[in-house]
């Protein structure tokens, strides 16, 4: 087993997720099995509680582990499946580590940060990394592992003295670490300083880890002069110093790293075993990539909801929103609108902000109600929902947003008054503890099975039977009251195995009106986006219909844009008829 490590230095949030994800993926091109492991240094279990201002949104897994975001981009980059366990935290270590002394494990020995947490770090780490990702169930050959936070964070003191008692355990041609530092270029002189990293790359060594690669961030590519400084301080080769400047889209951070030399480096450094050959999977990323900086035609998606002013809150809704952008040729453009500026209330504190908030919404192709926690904001969405219902714009609900589509449904056609939330309309699941918070949900892979052969979403399906799809949700829409509704017209297409459970809704007499009570932006992939968003997108650019039409096939006039200028259609999106693996 080969391990990568990825540190960080001088600022938190420097793209360590994207860079070890990159790693990952020009290495899985070789046809290496790769596998991820984040650590996160917080005392928290799990992310499950945070708020997503904290971190980011809260990605969900097969297993119900509720993870970092830095996950959904291994997912996503390498097409694996990853599982709880390869997310660590401090708090899941000293929760085993107590646990063991507890039941008597060290047996009279006094429990130290050293020997005993550091231990147990490493066996997590060479454990997880034995766990097979990849759809054929092979054994990863590289585990590549993101330390969170930054170099000198006293919270990841005991993860840098575990990896460098690791290095010595496992050999020096089975590990290696790659520090990700700033390098930062002050508009008042313009020039690239390397002072930063420099103090990071000292910080690190004098903790017992020397960087076998340097990737610099910067805002404009690496003078040579500056790449020299920097091996020259930082007791590496020049070209061990890696720029990684800012780019059009991170699809094209993989191939920046090939063009480097990244994969030469780790075949004679971790004795890695690839014959160089073409590599199919980096020729995709760099269609995706080029194809995205070609984009001409755009479409306007409304995201209506609560965390609006930090876009990681929705990171996995916005990656599925922007692959199936892809899949249809058009540059997306999302517009973010907190969900209380469209309530009543606003208008009268804040006039200004309550118009130009409907502004946006009114101007939207389509709209989307994504998942979310409380009461706070549920009006503003309702209103969205009922404006989209009665001006027949293509709506997704996901989650909460499918709930509140059967609020609005309840409250302004079938004339139901009452509390909003609470019984009779979305009632709390009997599998709730209320006297818990952290995973008490309904969570992880559960199976929806379509009830009903004429519907949209079965179709983008590939008209599957059931999919099976990620859950995270405290509430459910009350069964008992199916009927008052789908007299309407507003059908509740799909639902879990027992029946119990509303999973999906669609609404007659309405281009693309559809909520769907799990979270489909989890399975999105660049190449094969997510059904529900991809329906939503062909909604929004006027090409549903005609998909539909034609037995869910895209012509490649709608694939690549007339005016894009592109060569050959990529036969795989040309195509992209949702094959029947989706279902897995």
């Amino acid at each position: 087993m080969k391990y990568i490590l990825v540190t960080g230095g001088v600022i938190s949030g420097i793209g360590k997720g994207i860079i070890a994800s990159s790693v990952g993926t020009i290495l899985k091109s070789c046809g290496l099995h790769v596998t991820a492991i984040k650590i996160d240094p917080y005392i928290n279990i799990d992310a499950g509680t945070f708020s997503p201002y904290e971190h980011g949104e809260v990605f969900v897994l097969d297993d119900g582990g509720e993870v970092d975001l830095d996950l959904g981009n291994y997912e996503r980059f390498l097409d694996i499946r990853l599982t709880k366990d390869n997310n660590l935290t401090t708090g899941k270590i000293y929760q085993s580590v107590i646990n063991k002394e507890r039941r008597g494990d060290y047996l009279g020995k006094t429990v130290q940060v050293v020997p005993h947490i550091t231990d147990a770090i490493q066996e997590w780490v060479m454990r997880q990394a034995k766990i097979p990702v990849d759809d054929d169930g092979l054994g990863p050959q590289v585990c590549v592992i993101e330390l969170g936070g930054t170099v000198g964070d006293i919270e990841s003191m005991p993860f840098i003295e575990a990896f460098r008692q690791f290095q010595f355990k496992v050999k020096r041609e089975n590990f290696c670490n790659i520090h990700v530092s700033l390098v930062p270029q002050p508009s008042a002189t313009g020039e690239q300083k390397t002072k930063p990293t420099q103090n990071s790359v000292r910080e690190l060594r004098g903790l017992g880890l020397s960087p076998d690669l340097v990737v610099c961030r910067c805002s404009t590519p690496l003078d040579n002069a500056v790449k020299e400084k920097i091996s020259m301080f930082c007791h590496v080769e020049p070209e061990q110093v890696i720029c990684v400047h800012d780019v059009s889209s991170i699809y094209r951070v993989p191939l920046l790293l090939e063009d480097q030399g990244v994969v030469d480096y780790f075949c004679h450094r971790l004795h890695l075993p690839i014959e160089m050959r073409p590599r199919k999977m980096l020729t995709k990323w760099k269609e995706i990539s080029d194809r995205s900086d070609r984009l001409l035609e755009h479409c306007s998606i409304a995201l209506v909801g609560k965390y609006t002013k930090f876009s990681d809150s929705y990171a996995s809704v916005i990656k599925a929103l922007e692959h199936s952008a892809l899949a249809i040729n058009h540059k997306l453009a999302v517009k973010y609108i907190d969900s209380a500026d469209l309530e009543a209330a606003t208008l009268h504190q804040e006039p200004v902000k309550y118009h130009e908030a409907w502004q946006k919404l009114c101007s939207a192709d389509g709209v989307l109600v994504p998942g979310g926690f409380g009461v706070r904001g549920t009006e503003g969405k309702i209103q969205a929902i009922s404006w989209a219902r009665k001006q027949k714009k293509p709506f997704l609900g996901v989650c909460l947003g499918m709930q509140l589509a059967v609020c609005e449904f309840a409250r302004n056609v079938l004339d139901w008054q009452g509390e909003l939330f609470g019984p009779p309309k979305v009632i709390d699941m009997p599998e709730h503890n209320p006297g818990q918070m952290g995973g008490t949900m309904r969570l992880g892979k559960r199976r929806t099975i379509f009830k009903t052969t004429n519907s949209i979403l079965r179709k983008l399906y590939g008209d599957a039977e059931y999919v099976d799809e990620r859950h995270r949700h405290r509430f459910e829409v009350n069964p008992e009251l199916k009927q008052h509704f789908e007299e309407k017209g507003f059908r509740f297409v799909g639902q879990d195995m027992e029946g119990e459970r509303m999973e999906v809704i669609e609404l007659d007499d309405h281009l693309y009106f559809v909520g769907v009570q799990y979270h489909p932006e989890f399975t999105s992939r660049p190449i094969k986006p997510s059904p529900p968003y991809f329906g939503l997108l062909l909604a929004a650019a006027g090409k549903l219909q005609s998909y539909l039409q034609k037995g869910c096939h895209l012509s490649p006039r709608d694939t690549y844009s007339d005016r894009s200028g592109s060569s050959s259609p990529d036969l795989e999106i040309a195509e992209l008829k949702f094959p029947s693996h989706l279902q897995d």
